[in-house]
């Protein structure tokens, strides 16, 4: 049977597409040892080029020990596909290697929230869940991945979409990280931007999913994986999570010295 690959769409434009300046610049972004790593249940890391956001992905990979199976979830930017689409089968590639499907957990996910549909097309070209592979990869040789693009903002989606996710979870002998992919507020100025996102910071640091989405939506905040974030936040909260940290915040002017026009990341652990 042939297995369905899906290529990088953009290495050598987000991250470098040699393996060893890859590799490289990861282990420059993400440097604490081994024995500085602890088991997560869930993170929020941003996904913009390596070069504005790279030092925060990094700062989250570094505190977590990456376990062979992950939940990768993100935002549909470019409007392909089903509005809540995933790979069961599929299996990723980038500079570093190939990534085995996580199908058992695709499949009976599938399964368990039909909403949830098999759908290639709002992954061919979509950057979110490809930026975060090279720092697993980095760390976990026997990595499987289940991926999922978010294009809906409906709050009971999101939210029956964790729930399904923690009872699928809680069925595993496992551990399972899951990662939300996202970046902050978009194209304000930097002041402007750190005030938002930190109105958002603060509701994912309660572990507060509808809290979260409540704050984006009324206070205008263009956090583009609000959503992957609410679904994160709703599965870890079920499975048992009681604290989050935020471990780095940044803007892309601190790389760009442009304060007009920024986009903020975050960097979130929860446990």
């Amino acid at each position: 049977m042939t297995v369905a690959v899906r290529t990088p769409a953009v290495a050598g434009r987000f991250y470098p597409a040699d393996p060893d300046t890859l590799l490289r610049d990861i282990r420059g972004y993400a440097p604490a040892s081994p024995e500085a790593r602890k088991p997560a249940m869930g993170c929020i890391a941003p996904h913009a080029g390596y070069m504005y956001s790279g030092h925060i992905a990094g700062a989250v990979y570094a505190h977590i020990a990456v376990p062979e199976r992950c939940i990768v979830l993100c935002p549909n930017h470019t409007g392909r596909g089903s509005p809540l689409a995933a790979m069961a089968t599929t299996t990723w590639q980038t500079p570093l290697g190939e990534i085995a499907a996580y199908t058992e957990m695709g499949t009976r996910l599938i399964e368990r929230f039909p909403m949830l549909r098999e759908d290639a097309a709002a992954h061919r070209g979509e950057h979110a869940i490809e930026v975060q592979l090279p720092f697993l990869q980095a760390q976990q040789s026997d990595l499987k991945i289940f991926p999922i693009a978010i294009g809906t903002q409906d709050f009971d989606a999101l939210r029956g979409l964790g729930e399904a996710i923690a009872d699928v979870i809680g069925e595993q002998d496992q551990d399972v990280l899951i990662i939300a992919s996202s970046d902050m507020n978009h194209y304000e100025s930097d002041a402007i931007t750190r005030v938002k996102d930190h109105k958002a910071i603060e509701r994912v640091l309660a572990l507060d999913a509808r809290g979260l989405w409540e704050t984006v939506i009324r206070e205008d905040i263009s956090m583009c994986g609000f959503g992957p974030a609410v679904v994160m936040l709703t599965a870890t909260k079920l499975l048992g999570a009681t604290s989050a940290m935020l471990v780095k915040y940044a803007t892309s002017g601190d790389i760009s010295g442009d304060g007009e026009r920024v986009v903020g990341y975050a960097g979130i652990v929860v446990e």
